[in-house]
């Protein structure tokens, strides 16, 4: 629940009117990537599951990426740092569309009684690690060390694009003998 309250806070610092706003932004959606590894590190050792926290977290999860991504979109100052600004976009719209897809497609599982075939795989994980820095680093958009955050950022949201798609395929194939039978 922490991470969906985080999410209108995380959208007024962007948008703050300040020298350090991104750097809060980036700071907020950092804090929630960090309490959603613990929340799962601690769920999994301690063996607390439920069900709501089993629904609540993928959600919270898509809410402050699909916010964090939007708003990089939507901001013109984003697009003159951008190699290509259809392609970021396009990349924007294949990662929140997977996110939708596979959203769905593990909701159609879970009524054919075969959710634990597209449980989240080692490539999701991978995905979702990327993705997180990603984000991270393109809301700080500053030079850190010396290093061209912004620019790094960039290119892990490519591949984070990448191994969206290549998830998605695996969650896909996984579920491809249950589409067959319906």
């Amino acid at each position: 629940m922490l991470r969906i309250a985080l999410i209108p806070l995380f959208v007024l610092a962007y948008y703050l009117t300040k020298p350090w706003a991104h750097m809060l932004a980036a700071g907020i959606f950092i804090l929630a990537a960090l309490t959603d590894w613990l929340d799962g590190y601690l769920a999994r050792r301690l063996q607390q599951t439920s069900p709501f926290g089993a629904f609540l977290d993928p959600v919270a999860d898509k809410l402050m990426i699909a916010a964090a991504l939007v708003m990089l979109a939507a901001d013109p100052s984003v697009h003159a740092y951008v190699i290509d600004t259809r392609l970021f976009a396009m990349v924007i719209v294949v990662i929140l569309g997977r996110e939708i897809a596979v959203s769905a497609l593990r909701e159609w599982m879970a009524e054919v009684g075969k959710r634990s075939h597209v449980a989240v795989s080692f490539i999701g994980k991978s995905k979702t690690t990327v993705q997180m820095i990603a984000i991270a680093f393109l809301l700080w958009q500053n030079s850190f060390w010396g290093l061209p955050i912004f620019k790094i950022g960039e290119i892990l949201l490519y591949i984070a694009a990448t191994l969206t798609l290549w998830s998605m395929l695996s969650y896909l194939k996984a579920a491809w003998p249950n589409f067959s039978r319906s």
